[in-house]
């Protein structure tokens, strides 16, 4: 499949089935996250594997967002380790180099036939101290990964775009 088949074959998956996801496809769509560019190679994304039953009750309690997937994975960043823009105070680059990562990482599920959904949707601060993270983290997304159930089907605005002339400007 071509990049514009895959970009448009994926969708947000908003029920799973309950098979798990392999370890080999799980360390597959990881590693095309670790192959992200982000500002300066400084690589200063976490993502955490949740999957234990404990952990996906806690993520239930913060959002209705999990969809019942076996597997959220939780994209972070240290801010510590994140670009500073030197010529302006203020712009950092932790949120974006997360982004960069969380879409590899969505696109190789993609391509492996896993379904996967951005999630926003929780208190960022909350989760992060339910979940005991190091205190020089952030927390960007929620991705829940797995199987997409036999009866899931992209949202009625899945193929929506707006045209190209509105979204884009040559100066």
């Amino acid at each position: 499949m071509d990049f514009m088949e895959l970009a448009k074959a994926r969708y947000s998956v908003r029920k799973y089935d309950a098979r798990p996801v392999e370890r080999e496809k799980l360390d597959y769509i990881l590693k095309a996250g670790s192959m992200a560019p982000t500002a300066k190679n400084l690589q200063p994304q976490r993502i955490y594997v949740l999957q234990g039953e404990d952990v996906l009750k806690k993520i239930a309690e913060l959002t209705p967002c999990g969809f019942g997937a076996k597997t959220v994975l939780l994209f972070t960043y240290c801010v510590d380790e994140e670009w500073k823009n030197p010529l302006q105070e203020g712009v950092r680059s932790g949120v974006e180099d997360v982004s960069i990562v969380a879409t590899h990482v969505m696109l190789a599920a993609a391509s492996l036939g896993l379904g996967t959904c951005w999630v926003n949707f929780f208190a960022n601060r909350r989760l992060e101290e339910e979940l005991g993270l190091p205190g020089n983290e952030r927390s960007v997304l929620l991705m829940p990964v797995g199987y997409p159930a036999a009866d899931s089907v992209p949202s009625a605005m899945h193929e929506k775009c707006r045209p190209l002339s509105e979204t884009v400007r040559y100066l």
